[in-house]
């Protein structure tokens, strides 16, 4: 078998542990990605509700700093003059951490979060919901025919 000799001079060996951490810091950072499950009662992603209502969750054990969580949610068309628009919240457990809304203009909306774990780290388990709400829109109508219901889904969610 053949061996290698490790150099014996200092700046020989420097040289090669600053090429390595080069090499490191150009790979960046390891991530894991989270799944998700949807929960919502109509077997599909939208809920027509008026109240928060759990579109997609998941429990992890809060091992890392942050959650990096990049949502998609899109309001119903319920006719040609009338859309919904409504709200969403990120939750810990029962606790919300994010939120934000939902226009009610038939398009997109992408909130991308980052989101702070250490609060958590020694807690075996950490529920995340991902809830949405209806806030405007018609009372009739729409996907279910309450009115227009919002449409959401994880894009990402990544433990940083």
């Amino acid at each position: 078998m053949p061996k290698v000799q490790k150099p014996s001079d200092f700046l020989q060996r420097l040289a090669v542990v600053e090429e390595q951490l080069a090499a490191l810091q150009r790979s960046g950072w390891e991530r894991d990605e989270l799944p998700f499950y949807p929960t919502s009662l109509n077997g599909m992603v939208y809920e027509d509700d008026t109240t928060f209502i759990t579109l997609w969750e998941t429990v992890l054990t809060p091992r890392s700093a942050s959650l990096a969580l990049g949502l998609v949610l899109l309001g119903d068309q319920v006719d040609n003059t009338t859309n919904t628009g409504g709200e969403w919240q990120v939750l810990f457990d029962s606790t919300v951490v994010a939120s934000g809304s939902v226009p009610a203009t038939f398009s997109y909306v992408f909130p991308a979060l980052t989101l702070d774990l250490t609060p958590y780290r020694a807690a075996t388990q950490l529920k995340v919901a991902v809830q949405v709400r209806r806030t405007s829109g018609a009372t009739a109508g729409g996907k279910y025919g309450g009115g227009g219901c919002i449409g959401g889904s994880p894009r990402y969610a990544r433990l940083l």
